[in-house]
C-alpha cells in the first residue's frame, strides 16, 4: 500500500490559479507547485504574472507561466485555456481566486461597484469553468478549487456586493459537483475566514476593526496565508478523491461560533 502522504502528490498535474500573483493566489500557486504540478498564475498585469511565476519556478523547481487575463472577459479566458493546453497539452486543476471587495453600507454603494464585485468573484469562475471543462471531461479527471469566503456563509455589515458572490459561488461549487460527477471531476470550495493579506489591508490597518474582528475568532488571531496552502493542495490531489460539492472552512473557527 502506497504512503498516505503520496496521495497528496500532484505530480505530472497542470494548474491554473487565477489572481494567482499575490496573497492567498500566491501561496495556493507555490504549495501546488511544491506538490508536483506544472502552475500556470494570471493577473491582470503580464510583467507581475511573469515575475511571480518565475519566483514560483525558481523556489519550487517546477514549470510555471505567467499570464494576463481578465477573468470577466470571456475572450480573455477562453485564450488563457488555449494557451495553457499549448504550453502543458493538459488542464487537471483550476483554482478560482481572483476576486475583489468593495466595501460600504448599501446607500453608499454604487450600481457599478456591485457589478465590479459580481462580475470579478461569481461571473469570472462561471466563465472559468465553462471553459476549463472540455480538457478536465476528455481526461475523466479534474479537480475545481472555487475560493468562496466565510462570507459565502455568514455575513457582516457593508458587504452585499461580496458575501452575495461568495454565495453564489458557493452554490455555483454545489451546482457544478453534481453536474460533473459523472465526469471524473470534483468541485470544492475553500472558505477563509480573516485572513491577513491585501485585501484587508484597511481592516488591519485600522486597530479598532481588526481587534473586533479578533475577538470573534476562536483561535484568537488572524490566519497566516501559509496555513491555506496545504488545504489547497488536499482538494488538488487524490486525497480528496471522494470529497465534492463540499466547503471546507479554514476561519479559525470564526463560522463555528
Amino acid at each position: 500500500m502506497a504512503n498516505v502522504l503520496e496521495r497528496f502528490r500532484i505530480d505530472g498535474r497542470t494548474a491554473i490559479v487565477t489572481g494567482g500573483s499575490r496573497g492567498l493566489g500566491r501561496v495556493i500557486a507555490l504549495a501546488l507547485a511544491q506538490a508536483g504540478a506544472r502552475v500556470a498564475i494570471t493577473a491582470r498585469s503580464s510583467a507581475t504574472a511573469e515575475e511571480t511565476a518565475a519566483a514560483i519556478a525558481s523556489e519550487s523547481g517546477q514549470p510555471a507561466i505567467g499570464l494576463a487575463v481578465e477573468v470577466t472577459s470571456r475572450t480573455q479566458v477562453e485564450d488563457l485555456m488555449s494557451k495553457v493546453l499549448d504550453w502543458s497539452g493538459r488542464i487537471d486543476i483550476l483554482v478560482n481566486n481572483a476576486g475583489i471587495n468593495i466595501r460600504g453600507p448599501i446607500e453608499s454603494l454604487s450600481e457599478s461597484d456591485w457589478d465590479a464585485v459580481i462580475d470579478t468573484n461569481l461571473k469570472g469562475p462561471w466563465l472559468c469553468c465553462r471553459a476549463a471543462a472540455p480538457a478536465m471531461k476528455s481526461r475523466k479527471w479534474g479537480r475545481v478549487i472555487n475560493l468562496s469566503s466565510m462570507l459565502g456563509e455568514i455575513s457582516l455589515p457593508g458587504r452585499t456586493p461580496y458575501a452575495s458572490s461568495k454565495g453564489g459561488l458557493t452554490l455555483l461549487t454545489r451546482t457544478l459537483a453534481l453536474e460533473w460527477a459523472k465526469d471524473g471531476i470534483n468541485v470544492n470550495a475553500l472558505c477563509p475566514g480573516p485572513f491577513a493579506t491585501e485585501i484587508n489591508t484597511a481592516l488591519l490597518n485600522d486597530p479598532q476593526v481588526r481587534a473586533e474582528m479578533q475577538s470573534n475568532i476562536p483561535l484568537a488571531r488572524w490566519g497566516d496565508p501559509l496555513e491555506l496552502g496545504p488545504a489547497a493542495v488536499f482538494l488538488a490531489s487524490e486525497a480528496s478523491s471522494f470529497m465534492t460539492g463540499a466547503t471546507l472552512f479554514i476561519d479559525g473557527g470564526y463560522t463555528a461560533r
